[in-house]
């Protein structure tokens, strides 16, 4: 099947379902998460660790895919993005909605199932944040959305913690500030 006749039915291919979650940027989540899962005091068996990250990676591929949902038509007019599946006509919106959306209840669940659900809500959190917060309303109202929205980028290690503890204390509100605080500098 051709990659036209594809996106005339809605299917995608699996590189640019595996594209529209931003993977250079899940590494950045995966690497701030696992900081603050082995900072946290406890200790939290390795397959439920692993499955922790795994929960937080699939939740920043989900808001990166709802990102691109939302934002297909500035993405197809910036050359740094015109080749991404949406504006590139190899997926439609509704297939990226849809994916965006039931990656974000699949890692939910199963960060609530495997880990705890403290975890699951603060994922939930920061998936809505970075879409709506962050995607809808801030990004085209105001420049200041990358210092507002860069709470988005500093939930990881929060997240990673409350995996191992169940609660957030000043310690990983501290590692949240720190890349909250380093985000509009590094932009």
């Amino acid at each position: 099947m051709t990659t036209a006749s594809q996106t005339m039915l809605g299917l995608a291919s699996a590189k640019d379902l595996f594209a529209l979650t931003k993977p250079r940027v899940m590494s950045l989540v995966i690497f701030t998460a696992l900081c603050g899962l082995l900072a946290a005091p406890g200790t939290i068996h390795p397959i439920i660790g692993f499955t922790a990250i795994l929960a937080i990676s699939l939740g920043a591929g989900a808001s990166a895919a709802l990102n691109q949902w939302y934002e297909a038509d500035i993405d197809a007019i910036m050359k740094r993005t015109s080749e991404r599946p949406l504006p590139a006509g190899r997926m439609d919106r509704e297939t990226a909605l849809h994916f965006g959306i039931g990656l974000s209840v699949f890692s939910v669940l199963l960060m609530g199932v495997a880990v705890n659900w403290f975890s699951a809500i603060f994922l939930a959190f920061s998936i809505f944040f970075y879409a709506v917060v962050y995607t809808i309303w801030l990004k085209r109202s105001t420049p200041q959305n990358i210092v507002i929205g860069g709470a988005a980028g500093a939930f990881p290690p929060a997240i990673g913690w409350a995996a191992v503890t169940g609660d957030v204390t000043l310690m990983p509100i501290l590692l949240f500030a720190i890349i909250f605080f380093w985000t509009p500098p590094h932009f």
